[in-house]
């Protein structure tokens, strides 16, 4: 009897000590397990837990206008700038221990481990929101056992180096919610049209609910669905104490107003303006050692958005449905600052940009800059030349050119350079040209930054080298700065996803700013550009722009140009300057009514409705100019007998010494200029009045 029980004793003892070695086999195997992860996770170090990120635009004014992504739509926000609600109802919903478990639900484990084995195959997941979190940032969804161990080592990693707060930031903002948002703001922004720190605890249950399947509960999709997870999502955070049951009911009876049609709208906001600032960001960034492609800029532009909607309504309202295009520009003189661009009709269509990118032959619209270098030759308003038909030889005698007008006609009489600015005389022009050489003009180009190639042909005066309106209407902003240095530019100020200003524009007054013409030549040709709209100029052919004078209220300098195939206008008040073309992107003739009716209005409306509300302001001239009111026929002082007065700005060594009824004035001009040639000496006190004759050598 007592062998048996000692039998029965050393069985439990050998039992006992057989349990007992298990255990500290097990427990040693685990603590290696342990060990070996711990060791593991030092030498790997940690994850990286960097996500490409939405660049964001905004506005002159902060607000934002849109982005650009590179996989995933996605706008990064800190725990502190979302609402509370959505914090408490993604742990209520996904991961109840989150702040208690070190990256694993073992319970949660141990069930999904249960029902696996009885099905035989990867049916149930267990993930907290770290191992979700590893998830999304590097690995696959497919449901393998391989994918769920690389799923726990990158989570145990995880939670050794980061802190719950980190986690937690970094799952909201890389989860998907369907229709490519990925994080609360995204969604936020796309579902409710308002950053996630406004959203409501109805709104925060609904967006919660919608990535256990974005495919199965986004509202969007299915609306029963979407608002039964939304009420399971409520009932939790109830049960968790987290809301009492009034605030479930408000929140279960919240009307949701779905905003993803407005959101989707605020995308198209100045896609072409966008785009060009994108590339001035990337090379500023470039400069500064940094790569756009990093991705979560901040962009802050200089696009205003009342001048912007001005545009499209102004283009809208006078663009014939045919295939015409367009390019639309906008700037400020005493920034260079470009407050609104449309690159054409329908970027979606055509993403090419027609301001930035296309290069056209502008017309007559290269004639202001041709006149800038004729100025500073020694012209001035009242230079008089023979407008009549000429034939212009060139390349050494070899080649011959014949310029025409508009309407193929000629004054048949001398005209002063501030005539044929207004009516846009073409042989006046290449006569200009042919005097100064073409030195000066190109020189002139460059330095109002008109990239453009200036071929030795006497056809560079009425514009046929091809430049693009961003650098045309660019030169215009600087002769309304009054000859500063001001290129256009679209970008204030970038910061990077950490809030580091890394780029800021110079303040918009400098004391050192570059003067590329000089003021008073700048203000001269100012003045004279105003001409366009003024009837006294009137001629064999009327002053270009009295088809839109009617809707003129305030003074405007500006030239228009017209080709067979591009139609162009630039011109500014102030304080702002904008230029237009039009023309078929194969160049095609231009012949409709409604064609050539287009470039002109366009520019009107949009100047009168980007000026509303605010008090008309003159051109005010700088040292060193004098007013004079002239007769327009002779360029004599006006006395009332001269019918065609107006008022002219020249150079105190340019102003008029006689009255236009000195009978030398009213002789024929013609005579004067042969006279002046050498068939006949002149009172040099009448040659004061042209200060530059063109046919000195």
């Amino acid at each position: 009897m007592r062998r048996i029980q000692y039998q029965k004793k050393m069985r439990r003892h050998q039992k006992v000590r057989s349990i007992i070695w298990a255990s500290i086999v097990v427990v040693s195997a685990i603590c290696t397990v342990f060990l070996a992860l711990r060791i593991y996770a030092q030498i790997q170090g940690p994850p990286s837990l960097a996500v490409s990120k939405a660049t964001v635009f905004l506005d002159r004014n902060g607000h934002s206008i849109g982005d650009r992504f590179s996989e995933q739509r996605r706008y990064w926000v800190s725990l502190d700038e979302m609402s509370p609600y959505i914090k408490s109802a993604i742990i209520a919903t996904e991961d109840q221990e989150f702040y208690e478990h070190n990256g694993f639900d073992y319970t949660r484990i141990a069930s999904a481990l249960l029902k696996d084995v009885k099905a035989m195959r990867k049916v149930e997941g267990a993930s907290t929101i770290t191992q979700q979190y590893a998830r999304n940032l590097y690995l696959t969804h497919d449901k393998t056992w391989t994918r769920k161990a690389r799923e726990a080592l990158y989570a145990y990693r995880m939670e050794v180096f980061y802190d719950k707060e980190e986690l937690l930031e970094g799952y909201l903002n890389t989860v998907y919610f369907g229709h490519g948002m990925y994080g609360v703001e995204a969604a936020s922004r796309f579902y409710f049209g308002i950053p996630s720190k406004d959203v409501t605890l109805a709104q925060a249950a609904l967006l919660i609910s919608i990535p256990k399947g974005p495919s199965s509960f986004s509202p969007l999709v299915n609306e029963e669905k979407a608002y039964g997870r939304q009420a399971l999502v409520l009932s939790l955070m109830k049960s968790q104490g987290i809301i009492n049951e009034e605030q479930q009911k408000r929140a279960k009876e919240e009307p949701i107003v779905l905003k993803n049609k407005e959101w989707i709208a605020t995308k198209s906001v100045a896609p072409f303006f966008l785009d060009a600032a994108w590339q001035e960001a990337e090379k500023l960034l470039k400069k500064e050692g940094r790569a756009i492609a990093e991705g979560g800029w901040t962009i802050e532009t200089t696009l205003n958005q009342h001048h912007q909607q001005s545009a499209e309504e102004a283009v809208a309202a006078w663009m014939p449905a045919n295939g015409l295009e367009v390019g639309f520009v906008s700037m400020e003189p005493n920034t260079g600052d470009v407050t609104a661009l449309i690159g054409g009709r329908n970027y979606t269509n055509s993403p090419y940009n027609r301001v930035t990118q296309a290069k056209r032959q502008p017309g007559s619209t290269i004639k202001p800059i041709l006149y800038a270098a004729a100025l500073e030759e020694g012209f001035s308003p009242l230079t008089f030349m023979e407008s009549e038909k000429t034939i212009f030889t060139y390349d050494d005698g070899r080649s011959q050119y014949e310029p025409k007008n508009v309407n193929g006609e000629f004054a048949e009489h001398p005209i002063s350079l501030a005539q044929a600015l207004a009516i846009s005389d073409n042989i006046y022009a290449v006569k200009t040209l042919e005097k100064i050489g073409y030195k000066p003009f190109e020189q002139m180009m460059k330095r109002f930054g008109v990239d453009a190639t200036i071929q030795h042909t006497p056809s560079m005066a009425l514009g046929t080298a091809e430049v693009t309106l961003k650098d045309l209407t660019g030169a215009y902003n600087q002769l309304a700065s009054g000859g500063l240095k001001k290129p256009p530019r679209t970008i204030l100020s970038i910061k990077d996803s950490d809030g580091k200003t890394i780029f800021e524009a110079e303040p918009q007054e400098r004391k050192d700013e570059e003067q590329i013409m000089k003021a008073d030549d700048a203000f001269i040709l100012t003045h004279l550009m105003t001409g366009m709209f003024d009837p006294v100029f009137n001629d064999y052919a009327p002053a270009t722009g009295l088809s839109i004078r009617s809707k003129q209220t305030r003074p405007y300098a500006a030239k228009s140009g017209t080709t067979i195939s591009d139609q162009v206008i630039i011109g500014y008040s102030p304080t702002l300057t904008a230029g237009v073309w039009n023309g078929y992107d194969q160049a095609t003739e231009l012949k409709l009514a409604e064609d050539h009716q287009a470039t002109k209005n366009i520019w009107i409306d949009f100047m009168e409705k980007a000026h509303q509300g605010l008090n008309p302001e003159p051109f005010l001239p700088p040292k060193g100019v004098r007013g004079v009111i002239v007769d327009i026929e002779t360029g004599g002082l006006a006395v009332s007998s001269c019918s065609k007065q107006r008022l002219l700005y020249v150079k105190e060594k340019d102003v008029p010494k006689r009255l236009c009824t000195d009978t030398k004035l009213k002789r024929s001009l013609v005579d004067e200029i042969k006279e002046r040639s050498g068939e006949v000496n002149m009172d040099s006190d009448f040659w004061s009045i042209f200060p530059f004759s063109l046919f000195d050598e």
